[in-house]
């Protein structure tokens, strides 16, 4: 019964993702709920999450490009490393100390999410980076998406935004680098008991389906209030989180 949930639910995060992001708001506290800890769903939904991740990037790499004076193949080695960093730094954090962590975190992935959908304006690069500037950044987003990558295409799009890219290169080249930075995360989960095969089946055949209808509803449904329900969600998610934390 609860295999039947979380596909459904998959369904919806990857329509969700499809159509303004967020559906790991959806997927985490749904793979808890199969019996996981916060470390393993947080893996799981990594693992699961990254063919949809692939084929999206794929599906816009001809818009992708270098950015701040550093090329798209500089992009992708500082990707591959940091989100390698960051899943090793996942696996080596203790269950019981990530579960402590994990309400902060979606509280941040929360609140990147609302600013980036409501509050920052496609005009907002006060800040101008150079090549050093586009690489640190870029390899610190790296390493919070592989561990944990909540609210990651923001972060991405502001700083591609700030390197000099418009937002419609930026979209797409972010794509791109979730995937890289995810195929270096997941390619280290491969090999950690914390991943549970059945249930990131069960969750990468649901939000398949979930992004190949979304992707035919992007034009018909509100994306205002899809980023509106993603926020509640988090909210929510976060509360609770911190309840069941405390």
């Amino acid at each position: 019964m609860l295999l039947i949930l979380l596909f459904f639910v998959a369904m919806w995060a990857g329509a969700q993702n499809a159509l303004a992001g967020g559906g790991s708001f959806l997927i985490l506290p749904t793979l808890m709920l199969t019996g996981m800890d916060a470390r393993a769903a947080n893996i799981t939904s990594c693992a699961a999450l990254f063919p949809a991740q692939v084929a999206t990037g794929w599906a816009g790499h001809k818009l992708s490009s270098g950015a701040g004076g550093l090329s798209l193949r500089n992009l992708f080695a500082i990707s591959v490393i940091g989100g390698a960093i960051g899943a090793a730094i996942l696996l080596l954090t203790p269950p019981a100390f990530f579960a402590r962590l994990v309400p902060w975190l979606v509280l941040f992935a929360t609140a990147i999410f609302g600013y980036g959908s409501f509050l920052r304006k496609p005009g907002d690069a006060h800040v101008h980076l150079g090549s050093f500037g586009t690489g640190v950044a870029q390899f610190l987003i790296s390493i919070y998406g592989g561990y944990f990558g909540g609210g990651i295409g923001f972060l991405m799009v502001a700083a591609l935004t700030m390197a000099g890219q418009n937002v419609r290169m930026a979209s797409a080249t972010k794509n791109v680098l979730a995937g890289v930075m995810n195929a270096s995360a997941v390619a280290i989960f491969l090999f950690s008991p914390d991943l549970h095969w059945e249930q990131a089946f069960v969750t990468s055949l649901g939000a398949t389906i979930g992004g190949v209808l979304g992707a035919r509803l992007l034009h018909r449904i509100d994306d205002r209030l899809l980023r509106i329900i993603v926020i509640v969600i988090g909210v929510l998610l976060t509360i609770g989180l911190f309840q069941r934390a405390a």
